[in-house]
């Protein structure tokens, strides 16, 4: 994501979410505790537009998502979204589908790392969410349902097709995404989908714990191997490879790479710059 903005100020209220940044710790809080922070149009744009936003400043170094009160998110607002997309025309639903395909892209896309901090439900868009996540921090509440069959809609939404084969292979992917059935902790631990799994109720500390682990490590490698990750997933080995020497030549020049050679030599810990 380029750096270079135009004559838009930064976002200084964002409606739709409740956003916090502490010391280069982003926390993102989707807060309609008595929807189980359903999704509105308006919370999916905030969400793109964040990231977007957040990506060009570089200020953020790590990004927890969470949600407010009994779950994470049950998916797209029945009333608000469902109800209303049954009244569009063909053009207004591929603008609304390609927008939630757009917060998939911008979560994999920025260059800080994104934790996804899990209790209760993970429904529908809200599972696809999590799953775009480059951590998922859950505790034994934690449950996925990626319930777009449910209602009648093809499992593949948001990227999910591309995604969920990739991290818990072909075969859990097509259960889950042909089903639509729930799949809770224990399975979704044993399965890959939940990167730690916590006590009860301490999902948001550790996800917050690793978010400061993250800000305060070195950024710019950490984006490169982000990219690297997404990018790779459909390359043939020559091209990764070529791929992966041409960014560690490019590192190597950096700051951060002489940094970790003189704290080695003082015998001390690195201070990481990000450069």
């Amino acid at each position: 994501m380029s750096p270079f903005t135009g004559s838009a100020a930064p976002t200084p209220d964002w409606r739709h979410l409740r956003v916090e940044i502490t010391d280069g710790v982003a926390t993102v809080t989707l807060a309609r505790p008595d929807k189980l922070n359903a999704l509105t149009f308006e919370a999916y744009a905030d969400l793109r537009d964040l990231l977007a936003e957040q990506s060009r400043r570089r200020s953020v170094r790590a990004l927890v998502l969470a949600g407010e009160g009994r779950g994470f998110c049950s998916g797209g607002d029945v009333d608000e979204i469902i109800g209303a997309t049954l009244s569009m025309d063909t053009a207004e639903l591929l603008d609304f589908n390609r927008m939630t395909g757009q917060v998939v892209r911008a979560v994999r896309e920025c260059p800080f790392p994104v934790i996804a901090a899990l209790h209760g439900v993970a429904a529908g868009a809200g599972a696809v969410l999590a799953l775009a996540a480059d951590f998922r921090v859950a505790d034994p509440s934690a449950r996925f349902a990626f319930l777009f069959t449910r209602v009648g809609l093809s499992g593949g939404d948001m990227g999910a097709a591309y995604l969920l084969p990739r991290v818990v292979g072909l075969g859990h992917a097509t259960r889950l995404l042909m089903l639509g059935d729930t799949v809770r902790a224990p399975e979704a631990e044993r399965i890959g989908l939940i990167s730690e799994l916590t006590e009860e109720g301490r999902a948001d500390e550790a996800a917050h714990t690793l978010a400061r682990r993250l800000a305060d490590g070195p950024a710019l490698a950490q984006a490169q191997t982000k990219a690297l990750l997404t990018a790779e997933l459909d390359m043939p080995l020559a091209a990764a490879v070529e791929l992966d020497a041409s960014t560690q030549a490019l590192l190597m020049t950096g700051e951060d790479y002489a940094e970790f050679h003189a704290a080695f030599t003082e015998k001390r810990s690195p201070k990481w710059q990000g450069r």
